[in-house]
């Protein structure tokens, strides 16, 4: 387990960066990224979304303009704060500090529940997508964006030491396990050379 798939750690990680996230976020994980993935849950604009792990409201701010109310939470109040200053805390969306593990909503809450940058540091990502699959009702939409596992060895000791990395084979073992089905994936890279995500779309099953 990597040194921020730590709850404690991942919080004082996130105090420092917040202030400076948005600047450095682009790197690996651009707008153009986001919006390909956002595209991949075709929403018709009247679903209820929630976004686990919003951080700063980097996807929450353009998921408002695609769906019908969306729902953001995270383990952090730092980057809670910059989500506040960008969109507010109760409207358009409302805003919960919470666990991804131990979500705080009812039984199928949502049409779609998404999360980008967050599955990396969930000490138990199974636990926590079984969760998503929870709160999403059936035959809805659950999209999860995490880092691509490097292909390099000296890459790959670090990506071990420090959080989360997983190929799609990982990917599909850990959606399958937490009940999803039809499940894919898209690759993204915001340039050649910088770090590659892995864009995973499934479904609840039902309905």
């Amino acid at each position: 387990m990597g040194i921020l798939e730590n709850k404690r750690r991942a919080r004082l990680f996130y105090k420092y960066l917040s202030t400076v996230y948005d600047r450095v976020n682009p790197f690996v994980w651009n707008e153009e990224m986001r919006d390909e993935a956002i595209a991949m849950l075709d929403l018709a604009g009247d679903e209820r979304v929630l976004d686990v792990g919003c951080g700063t409201g980097f996807a929450t701010e353009p998921l408002v303009e695609h769906a019908g109310k969306v729902h953001g939470l995270d383990q952090s109040v730092h980057q809670l704060e910059q989500a506040w200053d960008k969109l507010g805390k109760y409207d358009p969306v409302r805003f919960v500090l919470g666990d991804a593990e131990r979500l705080p909503y009812r039984d199928d809450a949502f049409d779609v529940t998404w999360s980008s940058g967050s599955i990396e540091y969930w000490p138990n990502p199974v636990v926590a997508l079984r969760e998503l699959r929870r709160v999403t009702h059936p035959g809805g939409k659950v999209l999860v964006v995490g880092p691509d596992y490097p292909r390099t060895s000296i890459f790959q000791k670090m990506a071990d030491a420090i959080m989360l990395f997983y190929t799609e084979e990982e990917a599909d073992r850990m959606f399958e396990s937490a009940g999803f089905v039809d499940v894919e994936h898209r690759v993204m890279q915001a340039k050649p050379g910088s770090p590659r995500a892995i864009a995973t779309l499934a479904r609840v099953p039902g309905e």
